[in-house]
């Protein structure tokens, strides 16, 4: 074997690198895909719009299919697709031909990709994915191929040559797909008005491990408590428990600090065992003793004692024991402060 001076080692131990060297073959492929995705960029038309706006109007889910080296590429197509505002699922051709079809929903819009549109496994299947309801948005380089014929709407993705030097296996190809799919994925979330907020809510991870670590004092309740005074009667508490809308009313004593608690669950033991009084003093059914935390006590570990215990709402005391707010588990997951029976 010749060796070339001055060329770098040949990392494979194979044949000898290209006359410009291996970077320069690398940046002959990046080349033809920035060319193949340049090509798909003029190919866009009404094609894109129209499915633009059957994806937009969806009123279930987006279903992407393919298979192969498409179906890599719709996994992450359809990951991008929930992560951004638009629920989608990857749906495999073979396993939806054996079940799989059963999560399909009337109002489902699917975006089946195939290079060739050709792709038996997925073609055969577009007649049972409409005779379902679906409506079916191709994402292939040609419009007349089968799977184009076939779709209500076709996205063209054609490509001049795959970077692959026998030209066969698909890589500009899947790359401009990929390409394509973000570019759906970004203007459905400006249709959408997709945020920052949004996204966190969707991305809960970071965000979770962030809000958990704070104090629980900075994520209860504080303002507009559902408490009284434990000498009020049992129809004035469960007006308080009522309006709350927290499933649970803080009593109190003529001190403030926290004396016991009245919950749904105290109120419907009382009809069960017949016992319930309007006019009788509170103080005779609240739960005494209930479990209380430190406005101090970190979020994490209170979400743990609370989902060890089942209990969905816990009173925060200060270091007098007196009443500093309420905490309910979707406080501490970032869900919100979410109101339940108030009326």
């Amino acid at each position: 074997m010749t060796k070339i001076e001055g060329a770098a080692p040949n990392p494979c131990g194979g044949t000898q690198p290209p006359a410009g060297g291996w970077l320069s073959l690398a940046r002959e492929v990046l080349d033809i895909e920035i060319e193949g995705i340049a090509a798909a960029r003029g190919q866009l038309n009404g094609g894109f719009e129209e499915a633009l706006a059957l994806l937009a109007g969806c009123k279930g889910r987006v279903v992407v299919t393919g298979i192969g080296k498409s179906g890599l590429v719709g996994r992450k197509i359809a990951a991008t697709l929930s992560s951004t505002g638009t629920a989608a699922f990857f749906l495999h051709p073979v396993e939806g031909a054996h079940g799989d079809l059963g999560m399909i929903r009337p109002g489902d819009v699917v975006l089946a990709l195939s290079n060739s549109g050709e792709t038996d496994e997925l073609n055969n299947l577009l007649p049972a994915l409409k005779s379902l309801g679906a409506r079916i948005v191709a994402m292939t380089s040609s419009a007349t191929s089968t799977l184009g014929s076939m779709a209500e709407v076709t996205i063209e993705v054609r490509v001049p040559r795959e970077a692959c030097p026998l030209n066969l296996a698909p890589t500009t190809s899947t790359t401009a797909t990929l390409a394509v799919g973000d570019a759906l994925a970004v203007c459905l979330m400006r249709i959408k008005d997709f945020g920052k907020g949004d996204f966190k809510r969707v991305h809960p991870a970071g965000a979770l491990g962030a809000r958990l670590s704070q104090p629980v004092g900075q994520l209860m309740h504080t303002e507009n408590l559902p408490t009284t005074g434990q000498d009020a009667t049992v129809g004035d508490a469960l007006a308080v428990l009522n309006a709350g809308g927290l499933g649970l009313a803080a009593l109190t004593d003529a001190s403030g600090r926290l004396a016991g608690v009245l919950t749904d669950g105290d109120v419907r033991r009382m009809l069960v065992q017949k016992g319930f009084d309007p006019n009788r003093r509170v103080a005779e059914v609240m739960t005494r003793d209930s479990l209380s935390v430190p406005a101090t006590e970190s979020a994490a570990h209170v979400l743990d004692l609370m989902e060890a215990r089942q209990i969905t709402v816990l009173p925060v005391l200060r270091g007098d024991g007196t009443l500093a707010g309420l905490v309910h588990m979707h406080d501490l997951l970032g869900k919100g402060h979410v109101r339940f029976a108030a009326g």
